[in-house]
């Protein structure tokens, strides 16, 4: 049996193990992650199809874990390609449904469970086991193949208070533990993190007193899929006699789904559902939960921050509670949001220095007791970068697992599990799909390199006619700068770029070239080296000889 993470490991987002055998290949999980700034113009980021596509017949199924979208942001790009059925959860499979609609996908092998079930697929033995999260319905992964019994934990913490359901099913855990794992796939976010994440409740008395003291309108910003955190809101808003609304196109989305599928209890007399009838509330009348937490340029509480959005404002005597922390990376987003608002007056709330949010990922000490009551022979930490899976490796030593059967991967690695045995085999493909507007794009395409160098040092544009019977330069060329220099403050830079493509072009022309290409080919190399010997940077040279 191999397990071959294609993605999740070394990063946060786009989560994706396949588990591989002779019967067959089932994949934990199909997510994606958000752009960073080093990749301009890019939409979502989606894990590497390549090694699904060279095995697509042993393709049998996919399960997944829970609805946020770092678990199933993808799986409408894979169910384009591979027709397999879909294993989750009845809110997973909610959200599954409404993103395979937006994305033209009628019909999906969409086959629900629930936790405590059990399944066979494609020769796998699955059972499900209920975990807390910050989103309903999220449970974890036990996997019968013929190597042995290994688990895949999800993203979990371990919550005796939630705000829904049960608490984590610690004691099919201890069953599975006495009865033998083989190899565990554990969540490792906060594993820098000592102690206990507190209770989703925690957050309930905070949300209390910012309902108790507001005189205004409320906005409350947090992941759309974090129905506990609107559950919480709505429960303030009974008790404050608020109505509530709603704003942010995957907010609506979430908020319609959960309501109709029983996981919000939003009575149709308290919701007002069109944003034009925010306006016409008393603001002391009204809550609005909208996206926007981590800071996203699109997204509403970023608009009103702004004050670019259609329908909402804030001013003095507004409140607003950003009910979020940061992911990595998001940290200026957010920060330029929070400032924004605070600049029209508003009154905000946000992490670490109120407690209105706590974090859905078990910290140190529950992970040792999910390792202590499953004692595997072999942990892979999953779900973080290279520092969060190390410390959980470390945590996992600290607790007598012997550093030979800790294994901690990247990408693309295949782990190979043969008569009670691990070792790494041969890796896979296990890059990047990049998707803008809709396309999809190796991550190591020359589009991306090309925008990367155009973000950077920008690009001249070269014209020059040219004789087409000789190459005779027929005029001074002109040369454009765009996203590079003043021309103004350009010491002199463009007059001497026009002189250097002069140059080039003569020297062409006596040698008679009249092959458009490369002519082109020399303009670039000498007005890429003479910039580069000037500037020190290297923009795009784009070239366009005109024959007369």
């Amino acid at each position: 049996m191999q397990v071959v993470p294609l993605g999740g490991l070394g990063e946060i987002g786009k989560n994706m193990t396949a588990v591989r055998q002779s019967s067959g290949i089932i994949l934990i999980d199909a997510g994606m992650s958000f752009p960073d700034e080093e990749m301009p113009g890019i939409d979502l980021v989606l894990p590497d199809f390549t090694f699904l596509r060279e095995h697509a017949d042993e393709l049998k199924g996919i399960v997944l874990t829970h609805g946020h979208e770092d678990h199933v942001g993808a799986l409408p790009y894979l169910l384009r390609e591979f027709n397999v059925p879909v294993y989750a959860t009845k809110l997973t499979l909610g959200l599954v449904r409404s993103k395979l609609q937006e994305f033209g996908i009628k019909k999906g092998d969409l086959r629900e469970i629930k936790a405590g079930d059990t399944q066979n697929l494609g020769g796998f033995g699955l059972e499900f086991i209920n975990v807390n999260h910050s989103i309903p319905d999220a449970v974890a992964i036990a996997i019968r193949t013929n190597a042995g019994l290994i688990l895949f934990s999800g993203d979990y913490k371990v919550d005796l208070t939630p705000i829904e359901g049960d608490p984590m099913d610690l004691g099919r855990l201890a069953e599975l533990g006495n009865a033998g794992v083989l190899a565990y796939f554990g969540d490792s976010t906060n594993s820098e993190r000592p102690g206990y994440v507190p209770s989703e409740k925690t957050v309930q008395k905070t949300l209390e007193e910012v309902f108790e003291r507001a005189t205004g309108r409320i906005i409350v910003a947090s992941f759309a899929s974090h129905i506990h955190r609107v559950s919480q809101v709505v429960e303030a808003a009974k008790k404050h006699n608020r109505l509530v609304g709603v704003a942010g196109r995957s907010m609506v989305r979430n908020v319609q789904i959960a309501r109709e599928l029983g996981y919000l209890d939003l009575p149709d007399e308290m919701f007002v559902e069109q944003q034009r009838d925010f306006g016409r509330i008393p603001d002391s009348d009204i809550v609005v939960m909208m996206t926007g937490s981590q800071g996203e340029p699109l997204a509403a509480l970023s608009r009103v921050a702004a004050g670019t959005h259609r329908s909402i404002e804030v001013g003095p005597g507004d409140t607003v509670v950003v009910a979020a922390h940061p992911i990595p990376g998001n940290e200026r987003g957010v920060s330029r949001t929070i400032n924004g608002l605070m600049k029209k007056g508003a009154d905000v709330h946000y992490s670490p220095l109120q407690n209105v949010h706590v974090s859905g990922h078990g910290a140190q000490e529950e992970q040792k007791l999910v390792l202590a009551l499953l004692k595997p022979k072999f942990l892979v930490p999953v779900h973080g970068e290279f520092r969060m899976l190390k410390h959980h490796a470390n945590t996992a030593m600290s607790m007598g697992i012997p550093e030979e059967n800790i294994f901690i991967l990247e990408n693309g690695n295949r782990l190979e599990f043969k008569n009670g045995k691990a070792r790494r085999a041969d890796n896979v493909a296990a890059g990047m799909f990049l998707v803008d507007a809709g396309a999809i794009a190796d991550g190591s395409s020359s589009v991306m390199r090309e925008r990367q160098q155009l973000s950077e040092d920008g690009m001249f544009i070269v014209v020059a006619r040219v004789s087409a019977q000789n190459g005779q330069l027929l005029g001074p060329p002109d040369v454009i700068s765009r996203g590079f220099v003043n021309p103004q403050g350009a010491n002199g830079l463009t007059e001497q770029s026009i002189d250097t493509v002069q140059r080039t072009l003569e020297r062409t022309a006596s040698r008679q070239v009249t092959d458009r290409g490369e002519l082109k080919n020399a303009v670039r190399k000498d007005l890429s080296g003479f910039i580069s010997q000037k500037t020190g940077k290297r923009p795009i040279i784009l070239p366009l000889i005109v024959e007369v």
